[in-house]
């Protein structure tokens, strides 16, 4: 159990290293806009998840209807988080849009769990998210500050609003994801499933917006890389660490894509971060020390629950 633990940890940890990526890497493409960029993006990479879970997917068909509506929220959820997460950045720049919308899905997370699962939340996990989201707040004052344009950032209210939005869709998949996995049903199976229906949702969305990808080998590259790297593989990794870390945790832990986001902004893109912003990323790097550190195995079984997948 610990070992499963830790290794759910790590997983995700990659995954929100790999995330920290789509801000800088789609100011690449600067001529495509963010509903193609998140089409692209979770709509390719979610097909891409059904894809090699298919044989799952198929074995598991009853379950999958016995957990339909699960199902279709999770998918819902999916196809409009990136809509919202790259307009986000879009319009109210890089660190912004990603700290607003990671920084509020623990929270969000936790109010689904309180409210659906009727679980309580550990004296630590509140500790760490705090510290947290003090550090992402930091992040975002400072960004203000500076008068970053490096995404546009010319309409910072819509832009946190839609970050908002994001946050909670990201929350909310994350939530039917694990709710599926704890009653039985296979990591890679359930991902594969809701990442694959959210991303034929997103199909629509491509044809009628992605025209821009083909106009250059430069935003072909982008939409490949998001669709492979990002979206692909960290959701794979972020499938198996859900699995074994509670989707509060989960969330609290991927607080490091936004630190991500801040460190390529400023040293890629061009973004300049105050010295505020970097005690914030200080403080989120502490948040992640302080959720993360090892639990005896009487802790983790209490915390988790959680069969391997």
């Amino acid at each position: 159990m610990t070992q499963g633990y830790v290794g759910g940890v790590v997983a995700i940890l990659f995954a929100a290293v790999v995330w920290g990526t789509t801000g800088t890497a789609a100011t690449f493409a600067p001529d495509v806009s963010p509903a193609a960029i998140g089409a692209a993006a979770m709509g390719i990479g979610g097909m891409a998840q059904a894809l090699i879970a298919l044989r799952g997917i198929s074995r598991s068909h009853a379950a999958l209807w016995d957990q339909r509506r699960l199902l279709m929220i999770g998918a819902v959820a999916v196809a409009a988080y990136p809509l919202a997460f790259y307009a986000s950045m879009r319009l109210a720049g890089v660190t912004i849009g990603t700290v607003i919308t990671i920084g509020s899905a623990p929270l969000l997370s936790a109010l689904i769990e309180y409210v659906l699962d009727r679980t309580d939340l550990t004296a630590r996990w509140a500790i760490g998210a705090l510290v947290g989201l003090i550090g992402m707040t930091f992040i975002c004052v400072a960004e203000s500050a500076s008068h970053s344009e490096v995404v546009g950032g010319d309409n910072v209210p819509l832009g946190v609003t839609l970050g908002l939005i994001g946050g909670l869709t990201y929350a909310l998949y994350s939530w039917t994801a694990r709710r599926m996995m704890l009653r039985g049903m296979r990591s890679s199976v359930a991902m594969g499933a809701t990442f694959g229906l959210g991303g034929l949702l997103l199909m629509p969305v491509l044809v009628a917006t992605g025209g821009p990808f083909l106009a250059s080998w430069e935003n072909a590259a982008v939409g490949m890389y998001m669709a492979t790297v990002p979206m692909f593989l960290g959701y794979l990794c972020f499938g198996y660490g859900l699995a074994r870390v509670r989707s509060s945790m989960a969330t609290t832990i991927t607080l490091l894509e936004p630190v991500i986001a801040a460190v390529l902004a400023v040293i890629i893109v061009g973004e300049r971060l105050p010295v505020l912003g970097w005690v914030g990323v200080a403080l989120v790097v502490g948040c992640l020390g302080i959720i993360t550190m090892p639990y005896s195995r009487k802790q983790i079984a209490t915390e988790l629950g959680v069969r391997s997948a």
